[in-house]
Parts: C-alpha cells; structure tokens; sequence
C-alpha cells in the first residue's frame, strides 16, 4: 500500500473517531418546573454507550457516572415537587455544592469519558433534563455545556419511531417488556439515570416493529 493510501485511510480512520456518538443517561431532581425562578437539587450523568454509524456499544456497567447535590438558587419551590423527590431543601441550601462548581466538574467530566467522541445527552423524556441542564451548564459552568446547544437524543419520540405508535402513546408506562429495565424508577436522580440507560440501550439495539402493508405494526 502507497503511503498516501495509509494517509488517506488513517484520515478517514480519525474522522469516524469524531464523529463517534457517546451517550450520557441523564436525569434532574428539581423543586420547580423551570430553572431561574426555580432550582436544580440533583442531576446525575451515566456513561450508556456508543455509536459510530455501523456499531452500537452499550456500557458494559453503568459504574462511570456522575451525581450532585446542589445549593438552591432561589427562595422559590413548589411543595409538590419536593415530595416527589424527597430531598431536603434546607438542608442542601445549607450543605448543597454551588452551581459553578458542580457544573464544571460535570462538563469536565463528561468532556473526559466522551475523549475524541462527541457527548450526547440522552434522557425520557428530554425535554424536560435537557432544558434544566443546559442552562445550568451555560449559566454557571466556566467550560459551557459539553452536549453543545444540541446533542441530544429523546427515548420517547425513539420509542414511538421505532414502536410505529403516537407520541402520545410512547410514556414509560407504555413500553414493551422487553424494553423495560430490570431497575425501578425511584425518584433518585442517579438511580434513575441507571434505569433509563438500560432503557436507552434496550431501544437502540431494537429492530423495532414490523409493519404489514394491509394493516398495523406487530412487535418484534
């Protein structure tokens, strides 16, 4: 082989390296239902998994994670929303990490398990984590938001894609055994990311359903 054939194929070796996709299961505890006016009381981050175009490869554990606990950032909280989760405001607005530091460290993080791949948040449904960790990340972390401005991956619209059903039928509730995760749903922040990282994996290696040409999808 001509060396200009080894450079060529070592060039486009090192483009599929960036453009490799490197998921990160996400999930928030808050005491409201928007960042600013509210606060973020626990975000955890979990390594899911990869993707480079032609292979998927799921974690091998779901040991390379993040959590924190973070300081309040205003006086407002809606009762409903602390318990459901369970965490003790005072508390965290006593012995709470800042915002500054906590999304830093996350970026830094994330920065340094995603190496030359590119992070993307994964969550279910992601509207609602993306929206508290993106302006967290852009407001207080000095390394901005390592997922950019949009590098993510929503389970629920994956799900009713891959299902051939509405959105409004693709809830967690509404998944298909197989895809489910042996965890439960807790309320935990990282124990959830845990759960909803199987989940991730679960859909992304599905075939999905088969759809007949007279008439609905059948699972497979």
């Amino acid at each position: 082989m001509k060396q200009s054939d080894l450079t060529e194929t070592q060039l486009k070796q090192d483009s599929r390296e960036s453009l490799v996709d490197v998921y990160f299961s996400a999930d928030v505890e808050t005491d409201g239902p928007i960042p600013g006016p509210f606060s973020m009381l626990s975000f955890a981050l979990v390594y899911a998994g990869r993707f480079d175009g032609l292979r998927f490869e799921r974690a091998p554990n779901l040991d390379e994670a993040i959590y924190r606990e973070l300081k309040p950032i205003s006086d407002q909280y809606e009762l409903e929303a602390l318990q459901v989760n369970g965490l003790d405001r005072d508390r965290l607005c006593r012995e709470g990490e800042t915002p500054e530091a906590v999304m830093t460290d996350a970026s830094r993080w994330v920065s340094a398990i995603a190496g030359e791949g590119r992070p993307v948040l994964v969550a279910y449904p992601l509207s609602f984590d993306w929206t508290w960790l993106y302006w967290y990340f852009i407001r207080y972390s000095s390394l901005g938001s390592p997922f950019s401005h949009s590098q993510c991956f929503d389970l629920k619209t994956a799900f009713a894609v891959k299902a051939a059903i509405p959105i409004a039928q693709a809830g967690r509730k509404e998944l298909f055994p197989r895809l489910r995760s042996i965890r439960r749903h807790t309320h935990h922040a990282l124990a959830d990311a845990k759960e909803q990282a199987e989940i991730f994996a679960n859909i992304f290696e599905w075939e999905g359903v088969h759809v007949r040409h007279s008439g609905g999808p059948t699972r497979r």
